[in-house]
């Protein structure tokens, strides 16, 4: 007779591939029932956006279907992502599990194209999500997710004022751009910087997030080292083209990270090609090629992805509409979604092992 414990026992050396420990000592496996011939259960991701779903999901039935009698298994996939490591010195942001920068050493080379359409992707595979444009002096963030327009509202609290992030495209998002004159430049020296970022942490109501997209400024600045020194940070992801000059900065932005006790995911080389819309089948090495990845073997971190320049991702920032959303089938698109899935998976495993 096809029992509990007989499907425990077969799914038992089912792993998952990056904690490459058992499903069933992990409680990925949940809820077993059996009608007759039919096995089913839930299996629990550590993530909505696991890259390696579809993988785990066919090692589960093959396994199960080892077993005399069973003539059908069905598995129900759900996601409950684990809370980022606390830290004695740093003060968690409510209930939110995980915060990722997304960070560049130089401006200029679609460090935000990069937060905000990976913000999006993992809004789509189900996660909650949030995005923190800390990019003070140029928040492009509210232009790029079509919420240009959009204004703030403050409501009272007893711990005072506290801000209702705005909302498009499947995440909350709070940004200086919401609070300024579109033309009106921020003068700011660091105490100011530092407070603004304070308050978008912790005077936002955030609600219940999966993950906290954070989009930072270029280089190595006040904003880093407010976020670094504040918050225990699930890890920060580098962004940068092919070319020399801008692996150079990108190397130093990671070291910062490093330097501060920051987990980095890993490099996303972006503009790796140009794609023209006439020519799908061609690529134009704009910037160089190979640099993203030579800088990871370098460096010892992790190449996310290499994200091709099409002018429909610079159209989808321009009119608010990321390319995640308004050409998914698209190469660009194809790479931020696979990077989004990598990032989520990374951040899974930091904080289980």
């Amino acid at each position: 007779m096809l029992t509990t414990d007989a499907v425990l026992t077969v799914l038992r050396p089912v792993q998952d591939p990056e904690l490459q420990k058992s499903l069933v000592e992990l409680n990925m496996i949940r809820d077993v029932a059996i009608a007759g011939g039919t096995v089913s259960f839930t299996l629990v991701l550590t993530t909505p956006a696991c890259p390696l779903r579809e993988f785990i999901v066919e090692d589960c039935e093959k396994a199960v279907k080892t077993l005399p009698g069973v003539e059908k298994v069905e598995v129900t996939v759900t996601a409950e992502t684990p809370q980022q490591k606390s830290l004695p010195d740093r003060q968690s942001v409510g209930q939110v599990k995980n915060i990722i920068a997304i960070s560049s050493g130089k401006g200029g080379v679609g460090k935000s194209t990069v937060a905000v359409n990976v913000a999006v992707a993992l809004a789509q595979t189900g996660a909650t999500v949030g995005l923190l444009d800390a990019d003070i002096y140029g928040p492009n963030a509210p232009t790029m997710l079509g919420l240009s327009g959009a204004a703030v509202q403050v409501q009272n609290s007893p711990q005072g004022e506290v801000l209702e992030p705005v909302f498009n495209h499947g995440i909350k998002m709070v940004s200086m751009g919401f609070l300024i004159d579109p033309d009106q430049p921020v003068i700011w020296r660091g105490p100011m910087l530092n407070g603004i970022i304070r308050q978008f942490l912790y005077q936002v109501n955030w609600g219940a997030l999966d993950y906290l997209i954070v989009d930072m400024p270029p280089g190595t600045g006040d904003a880093q080292l407010t976020l670094t020194q504040s918050v225990p940070m699930a890890g920060a992801v580098i962004v940068t083209t092919p070319q020399t000059v801008s692996l150079l900065d990108a190397r130093r932005g990671l070291k910062m990270f490093q330097q501060m006790g920051v987990n980095v995911l890993g490099i996303v080389e972006n503009m790796s090609y140009f794609i023209p819309p006439d020519l799908p089948d061609r690529q134009y090495d704009l910037f160089g090629s190979g640099g993203g990845e030579k800088a990871s073997k370098e460096l010892n971190v992790p190449l996310l992805g290499c994200v091709p320049l099409e002018i429909s991702l610079r159209e989808g920032g321009d009119k608010g509409i990321p390319i995640v959303v308004s050409q998914p089938e698209s190469a660009s698109a194809k790479a931020l979604t696979a990077i989004a899935k990598q990032i989520a998976g990374k951040v899974s495993m930091a904080a289980l092992v």
